[in-house]
């Protein structure tokens, strides 16, 4: 199909998908592509910026987003399934993740039914033991929260597994400082979100530190991140 066609085509095609959020850089719609549950995900045009200079960002967006997610499953780290990617419209059709809950829910729902510690600790453990397999690709999210994480399948006894989301901010670095930067982005909306949650954090610390080969260096530049962040709280 010619890009021609692709430019004709996509705009029809988005009106019968359903939007289910639109952020400050793209649309996500829920649609049906060849029979499959499929996430579309939109980047569409800024008109504040000059318009080679826009399609320039907004295609580079695209393919870091495209490319993280490929490292990591060849990693064997859970995340969606890119089907089908048009660089013309900049739109990603990705797998939906269907009978899955956000970590940031499920932690809601296990602290309001006093679920048992050992269950959350499980959780962080896993968490951190994926995200050191991730940056051990040297893949920086970019933007980790819990609403980014997703648990599908069966939650109890440990039968779900975790699925990596929304990639739209990453890129691909060596640097321990973007690790940790990265780290340190979790660790502000995990603690926000969650209260009294700081132990669990820990926890989830300590998995990444047992599991990823450049634990050492990255965790230095998460203190040294954190004191900063708190000479700028005292500054402010």
């Amino acid at each position: 199909m010619s890009s021609q066609s692709n430019m004709l085509l996509m705009p029809d095609f988005l009106t019968t998908a359903e939007l289910l959020k639109q952020g400050a850089e793209a649309r996500v719609y829920r649609a049906v592509l060849l029979g499959k549950p499929t996430i579309v995900k939109e980047r569409f045009p800024k008109r504040y910026r000059h318009a080679v200079l826009d399609e320039k960002l907004t295609h580079r967006r695209t393919v870091q987003e495209v490319r993280s997610i490929l490292r990591c499953r060849r990693a064997g780290i859970s995340a969606p399934v890119v089907y089908f990617v048009d660089y013309t419209s900049h739109c990603i059709f990705m797998e939906e993740i269907e009978a899955s809950t956000t970590v940031r829910d499920h932690i809601a729902s296990a602290q309001q039914s006093a679920s048992s510690c050992s269950e959350l600790e499980h959780l962080a453990k896993r968490m951190g033991h994926i995200l050191a397999k991730m940056h051990d690709q040297d893949v920086i999210h970019g933007d980790l929260t819990t609403s980014n994480v997703l648990l599908s399948g069966p939650p109890d006894k440990g039968q779900s597994h975790l699925v990596l989301i929304d990639f739209g901010l990453s890129y691909i670095s060596t640097l321990a400082e973007d690790k940790g930067v990265d780290l340190y982005v979790l660790e502000k909306a995990f603690l926000s979100t969650h209260p009294n949650t700081e132990a669990l954090f820990e926890t989830l610390l300590q998995s990444y530190t047992a599991s990823s080969k450049k634990s050492q260096a990255v965790i230095q530049k998460l203190d040294e991140v954190r004191l900063r962040g708190r000479k700028r709280s005292m500054v402010g």
